[in-house]
């Protein structure tokens, strides 16, 4: 049994910690390392390995300081990242200790983007947030819809354990651009009072515009 941790870091990213019972630690998107040396020391955690869903700096900044403090870690990501990594493609698996993770290839807000998934743990950095998808830079529109229908696919229980806090703001532009959806209405209305909103379920997200649309 795995339990989740996550770290507000930076402006409103989330960097996520994934353990196994004898306190290993998988760390996903690291934008900073402070946070994860100051979390580490504090629980008393052995990380093993890092996993980066694409190259942006807000989640792959901590990659260096935390390489220089635990040289055994192992890092893994896309090819687009220009750090020395283990580099993954398409339906890979990563295994790091116990741990093992299917390799989703998600283009769209970057060519390379992955995402990481571990049941009931989705790790999806900036192309699904709760209520939204992330901005297109180098990717299409097409293949943002092509990878949003991937991630539709799995288990109704998959947690979404995204790269932002975006979930609030994206609901408040889904109801001025729907305002008659209900499901939108309730969904804002259960987390209106919450900081932190993530992960969400899958199943909830299914009920919400952009994935009734794809």
């Amino acid at each position: 049994m795995y339990k989740l941790h996550s770290i507000a870091s930076l402006k409103d990213n989330y960097i996520w910690i994934l353990t196994n019972a004898s306190n290993q630690a998988i760390i996903i998107d690291p934008g900073e390392a402070e946070p994860v040396i100051n979390y580490i020391n504090k629980h008393k955690l052995i990380p093993l390995g890092i996993l980066l869903t694409h190259h942006h700096i807000d989640h792959t900044g901590g990659v260096n300081e935390l390489k220089a403090q635990y040289q055994d870690i192992e890092v893994y990501g896309p090819s687009e990242i220009n750090l020395p990594i283990n580099y993954l493609i398409k339906q890979d698996k990563v295994c790091i200790g116990d741990f093992s993770f299917e390799v989703i290839e998600v283009p769209g807000h970057t060519l390379g983007h992955l995402a990481y998934f571990c049941r009931p743990y989705l790790f999806s950095g900036d192309t699904l947030f709760s209520a939204g998808c992330g901005r297109i830079f180098k990717g299409t529109h097409e293949q943002m819809l092509n990878s949003l229908k991937q991630l539709k696919q799995l288990p109704n229980d998959t947690l979404i354990c995204a790269g932002h806090e975006y979930t609030l703001s994206n609901l408040a532009f889904a109801s001025q651009m729907l305002p008659d959806d209900k499901n939108i209405e309730s969904y804002l209305d259960s987390i209106s009072n919450k900081l932190i909103t993530l992960p969400s379920n899958l199943s909830d997200e299914k009920k919400l515009i952009y994935f009734t649309m794809s």
